[in-house]
């Protein structure tokens, strides 16, 4: 575990602003300025004097705002192993998570998500003071693809503010390591988003060469972790095109059925023309006899 960045909630030492230039009063800082250019000068100056305050209630507030963050989140902690216990019971969770979301989705291939229906427990861990770093756990069960129980990768930022990651190091089976499978194909969602040469989802664990924009890290910390429940829910798509599909061969068929009655009805309306012409002419046939 990396030492608290202290400086992270800590107000930076700011660097001494130039002197205002002296005010109208003093002549002989800007001799021979036109009167509207003194007074633009002037304001600059009051300008730079209020930013500074601003700056000052900036540092005041993110101080402010750390503390309520470290707050509740310590009172979050208990609802998220509550959760975490309650999602144990519903077999596949975290894999039919993954799939359903759209960012996600699109670095699974097949091995990968099959790999994927071993994980049983997802945990995101901010570290104490918040702005130095998170951690994120993946728990598995016994699988033919690696020997870990777990999997993690951390997220840190140095005194210097400067981002860094560290992560578990894979013990792949005989095999089975989906970080140089590249030819495994992609799943049905990552299918929708063309890729020459997919990655496996793995090889994200070993991926460190920009931790400051890691997008895959900050996708489950920030929009997954707050609230899984809300894409494992989202209906499968290839579901709904094929239920759209049936109803719309449906309504051809119905379509097609009110079309056969339409014409057999105008088929008998034919026939009971045919059938009262008939009768009139046997009617008329009668009075001239």
């Amino acid at each position: 575990m990396a030492p608290k960045r202290q400086s992270a909630i800590l107000p930076q030492p700011k660097k001494p602003r130039p002197v205002a230039a002296p005010k109208l009063e003093d002549k002989s800082a800007s001799p021979g300025l036109p009167k509207g250019e003194k007074e633009q000068q002037e304001a600059i100056e009051h300008i730079d004097e209020v930013q500074n305050e601003i700056d000052r209630l900036n540092e005041q507030a993110s101080e402010e705002i750390l503390k309520v963050e470290q707050k509740y989140n310590k009172l979050r902690q208990p609802f998220f192993q509550k959760r975490s216990e309650l999602i144990t019971k519903i077999p596949n969770f975290w894999v039919t998570t993954f799939v359903n979301h759209p960012q996600v989705s699109a670095l699974l291939g097949e091995e990968d998500e099959e790999a994927l229906h071993y994980l049983t427990r997802v945990e995101v861990t901010e570290f104490e003071d918040i702005k130095s770093g998170y951690r994120i756990d993946f728990y598995f069960d016994e699988n033919p693809y690696f020997e870990n129980k777990v999997l993690s990768k951390e997220f840190h930022l140095n005194e210097s503010g400067d981002p860094s990651s560290k992560s578990t190091e894979i013990k792949w089976k005989s095999g089975k390591d989906l970080t140089k499978c590249s030819s495994q194909t992609q799943n049905k969602a990552s299918r929708k988003r063309q890729h020459e040469e997919p990655e496996s989802f793995f090889t994200w664990f070993t991926d460190h060469s920009d931790a400051g924009a890691d997008e895959l890290g900050e996708v489950i910390k920030d929009d997954i972790w707050p609230n899984p429940l809300q894409y494992y829910l989202v209906p499968d798509m290839d579901d709904e095109e094929g239920e759209a599909e049936d109803d719309d061969d449906d309504d051809e068929e119905e379509e097609g059925l009110e079309d056969i009655d339409e014409e057999g009805d105008e088929d008998e309306g034919e026939e009971d023309n045919d059938e009262d012409e008939g009768e009139e002419g046997e009617e008329d046939e009668g009075e001239d006899d």
